[in-house]
């Protein structure tokens, strides 16, 4: 995944990344964090009938020089594109949200890195219950903590994973994926399908999630919740507090 336009160093002044970047596991941890802190997964161009570009110098462009955020094709899709500047391997995978009461189509995107041999399990886009820090594929039925939340990969059969969170005091599955590496284009028909079809939150309700050192902050439709050390405070938001709370919440000016 590359872009013309794309400049490491550029990447990193926006996450708030500093010290000198390694092609090492420290390294990718770190800038994962820096950059679920500093991009805020958001739908605000879907729902306001702008659509998603999936051309890479568009997504540079958006989060990068415009300091907005983006959802999964965009958000790990720059991500990608910081792992091929430092040399890291890694491969793109399609995975099935799991969440939804009926089955989905696998319109979600997410990263395998290598490091050191071993494939990790990266995305920065997957909304309120995200994952915070790289998962390793071999540690499957291990409980996972990273900060105040818990996750878990199992493997219901070889070659397939799924990834769950601790919710409410029971395991809940996100999402299942497999190791067949996918092309960019691949996510095409997923995009079109996120961005304009009726039954697709994005286009539903407004979506934003931003994280924080001692959690997360999500937004949806008309609720505002900060979520601290596994406690959720919400309050609803009126129309006339939603240019201040874009920018005060989530760092951005639309």
């Amino acid at each position: 995944m590359q872009a013309s336009n794309f400049n490491l160093s550029d990447y990193l002044l926006r996450i708030g990344f500093t010290g000198q970047p390694q092609a090492d596991l420290p390294t990718l941890r770190t800038l994962m964090r820096c950059q679920l802190r500093s991009i805020p997964f958001e739908n605000l161009d879907v729902l306001a009938g702008r659509g998603v570009s999936l051309v890479p110098e568009d997504i540079v462009r958006k989060l990068v020089h415009h300091r907005r955020g983006g959802y999964c094709y965009e958000v790990n899709g720059l991500f990608a594109m910081a792992l091929a500047a430092l040399g890291l391997p890694y491969r793109m995978v399609a995975a099935r949200p799991m969440f939804y009461p009926v089955r989905r189509p696998r319109t979600h995107m997410a990263l395998l890195v290598i490091v050191d041999g071993e494939e990790w399990l990266v995305d920065l886009g997957f909304g309120s219950y995200g994952i915070r820090a790289p998962m390793r594929l071999a540690d499957t039925d291990v409980d996972v903590p990273q900060d105040d939340d818990l996750f878990s990969l199992t493997q219901p059969q070889p070659g397939e994973w799924v990834l769950r969170a601790w919710r409410d005091g029971a395991w809940a599955p996100q999402y299942g994926f497999d190791l067949w590496p996918q092309e960019w284009v691949d996510f095409a028909p997923a995009n079109h399908l996120n961005s304009t079809h009726p039954d697709a939150i994005f286009v539903q309700k407004r979506l934003l999630v931003i994280h924080t050192d001692t959690g997360r902050t999500i937004w949806l439709g008309d609720t505002l919740t900060h979520v601290i050390r596994k406690v959720s405070h919400s309050q609803t938001v009126a129309e006339a507090d939603i240019p201040r709370l874009l920018q005060q919440e989530f760092g951005l000016v639309v």
